[in-house]
C-alpha cells in the first residue's frame, strides 16, 4: 500500500464510527470471525480498544490483521483502522494509484 493510498483511507476513516469494541475479554475467536466478515462487507473498518482491555492496541492490530489477512491503515491511541480489499466490484473502494 502506498502512502497516498494510506492517506486516502485515513481520510475516509476519519468520519467513521468504530463498529467493534475490544474490551476485558480481548480477542476471542467470535470477535475475529465478526471482524473478518465486516472487512469482507465493508473493506474499511474502525475498531475501538476500551480502557478495561489490558492489551496494547498495536499488538492487537497486528494479531487482527494477521488473522483476517487485512492491512493496518492507522493506529491512533486506542483506535485501530483496518483495510482489506474486497471482491465485490460494486462496493470496492477506488484507491488512488
Amino acid at each position: 500500500m502506498t502512502t497516498k493510498q494510506r492517506a486516502y483511507l485515513k481520510s475516509l476513516a476519519m468520519t467513521m464510527e468504530p463498529i467493534f469494541q475490544i474490551g476485558k475479554s480481548s480477542m476471542t475467536p467470535g470477535l475475529t470471525q465478526a471482524i473478518s466478515e465486516a472487512l469482507d462487507a465493508r473493506e474499511l473498518i474502525k475498531i475501538s480498544v476500551l480502557k478495561n482491555c489490558a492489551d496494547d492496541p498495536r499488538e492487537l492490530a497486528e494479531i487482527i490483521s494477521e488473522r483476517t489477512r487485512s492491512q493496518i491503515v492507522q493506529i491512533i491511541g486506542k483506535k485501530i483502522i483496518l483495510y482489506k480489499e474486497g471482491k465485490d466490484e460494486k462496493k470496492k473502494i477506488n484507491l488512488p494509484l
